[in-house]
């Protein structure tokens, strides 16, 4: 075993501990992440529970996923998937869809919860509420649907981010975190919340997402998470 691969396997190791996805399921994905190091990165679906469709067709475990591919999970539904050099847990009532063409770097979270990890590059996300400019990132995004009470909760977990509010393009922020450090909510309109100087932009605390989740994706696409161990967010 090389030295560099030492951490990465103390990671999963407590991946296991941590019982992430159920026992059963936490494990299998930790072997097949452990088993891949060297291998080139397996794409698809790695894991799911309940419904899953694609295009709205019911899937399999194996299932790929590619650019253009709408993805939607039933309530009580969990998949985890891979597409090039990122990676994805997407939670139950979740519709997103991936570009094609001339917007392939781009993702929309139509509704629901997912975490995310991506490769190197430029990426796009649209919610209801902004358009999020990353690279190098991982984070988190609930976003709570349309219209003008619209919410999105988004954490930047670690990478670089410019943040731009739909109803309020002037708002523009532009920021670094290394692990968590300015989770955000974003509103649709001035008067959410209602404040004595209203904002697109407010801060939130760390909601509905782990360290563990973040290793978990990572190890997928064969990389490590950027920040040091601790248990903060597990």
């Amino acid at each position: 075993m090389s030295e560099s691969s030492l951490p990465r396997r103390e990671w999963l190791g407590k991946l296991a501990a941590a019982g992430l996805l159920g026992a059963a399921g936490i494990s299998g994905l930790v072997r097949e992440a452990l088993a891949d190091e060297k291998k080139p990165v397996r794409q698809g679906v790695r894991k799911m529970y309940g419904n899953v469709l694609i295009n709205g067709k019911k899937i399999k475990p194996g299932a790929v996923i590619t650019p253009g591919d709408t993805i939607e999970t039933a309530p009580d539904a969990k998949v985890v998937y891979v597409m090039g050099q990122d990676a994805f847990l997407q939670r139950g009532s979740t519709t997103v869809n991936f570009g094609s063409d001339t917007t392939a770097n781009v993702m929309r979270v139509i509704t629901g919860k997912i975490l995310s990890v991506f490769g190197k590059g430029p990426r796009s996300i649209v919610t209801s509420t902004a358009t999020i400019g990353i690279r190098g990132t991982g984070c988190y995004i609930d976003d709570e649907g349309s219209g003008a009470s619209a919410r999105t909760y988004f954490c930047l977990c670690y990478g670089d981010v410019k943040v731009t509010p739909t109803a309020a393009p002037h708002e523009t922020l532009s920021y670094q975190t290394e692990h968590h450090e300015h989770p955000i909510f974003i509103y649709n309109e001035l008067s959410m919340p209602k404040m004595v100087k209203p904002q697109m932009m407010l801060p939130a605390g760390v909601i509905d997402h782990t360290d563990a989740e973040l290793i978990l994706l990572e190890s997928l696409v064969g990389r490590e998470v950027p920040f040091a161990e601790d248990d903060s967010y597990y």
